[in-house]
């Protein structure tokens, strides 16, 4: 099975075991990297889109270019959704592209979509990306792009910051209209409880490391926003977009799939 590891991947080959066209050992033998598969210094986990539903991600720092090229090509070989690389450098991104000629690389994030999910279809959901400043835009490319990567649909509201309120409550119309709010801010980091007093969406806050010396790096921005009074929102660490990103697309998909299982069950109950 050198294809997708996902649910229907699965299902194909359990039902062609199960009609007798495949052998139990054949089977077994396809199944063999099922848990993961050790590679040059690493174990790639191709188990983790089946439980979780988002593909493992490849943490740049750390990986030669030999290294990072072997293991986005063989995720992208093996995975059906979209594949990964954080925090990489202009160089990984040339030994990625040349073993995956398609993958795009975001130098402003360091992100690389080595894959992104498939097209076609309903999006699981619409994410505002809400940045404070244009400073926060490295970490606020890092969610957008990984959100779109995984198959939702992204609007992006910049320089929103709470210096300048008036910027923000021009915008109350599209906050509104999304069904999720990623709020990307350093500094004291209040932005997010502003976002989610206008909003009944789920916000997903993100402290950034911008900020002059007392903002230690953004810790200030994260403990602003865990102390935050406002209900409602979901606070990843600093400077983690991609984080943020996944956080949103988990909720939004889990929705999706509870609306349609609760639509199916309507379907299927019988007429009085």
């Amino acid at each position: 099975m050198s294809g997708p590891l996902d649910e229907h991947t699965l299902a194909g080959l359990l039902n062609r075991v199960a009609a007798g066209e495949t052998p139990v050992e054949q089977a077994l033998d396809d199944l063999r990297h099922m848990p993961y598969e050790q590679v040059d210094g690493a174990k790639l986990d191709h188990h983790r889109e089946l439980r979780t539903g988002q593909v493992e991600a490849i943490y740049g720092p750390g990986k030669s270019l030999e290294q990072i090229g072997m293991l986005a090509a063989t995720l992208a070989a093996r995975a059906s959704g979209a594949v990964f690389v954080t925090r990489a450098t202009e160089e990984q991104s040339r030994a990625v592209q040349k073993a995956v000629p398609d993958a795009e690389y975001d130098e402003v994030s360091g992100l690389i979509v080595v894959k992104p999910a498939p097209s076609g279809g309903n999006p699981a959901g619409t994410v505002a990306v809400i940045t404070a400043g244009t400073a926060d835009r490295a970490i606020a490319n890092e969610a957008a792009l990984t959100a779109e990567a995984l198959g939702l649909r992204v609007e992006r509201i910049e320089d929103v910051g709470i210096a300048g309120l008036h910027r923000l409550l021009d915008q109350r119309e599209a906050i509104g209209s999304v069904d999720c709010c990623i709020v990307v801010a350093g500094m004291e980091g209040a932005l997010p409880s502003l976002v989610a007093g206008m909003t009944s969406r789920p916000v997903v806050a993100v402290p950034t490391s911008v900020g002059y010396g007392a903002a230690f790096e953004g810790m200030a921005a994260l403990l602003g926003m865990l102390t935050g009074c406002a209900p409602g929102v979901a606070i990843v660490n600093i400077d983690n977009g991609f984080g943020a990103a996944q956080v949103a697309h988990r909720m939004l998909s889990t929705a999706r799939d509870f609306r349609s299982g609760a639509d199916s069950a309507r379907l299927s109950e019988p007429t009085p």
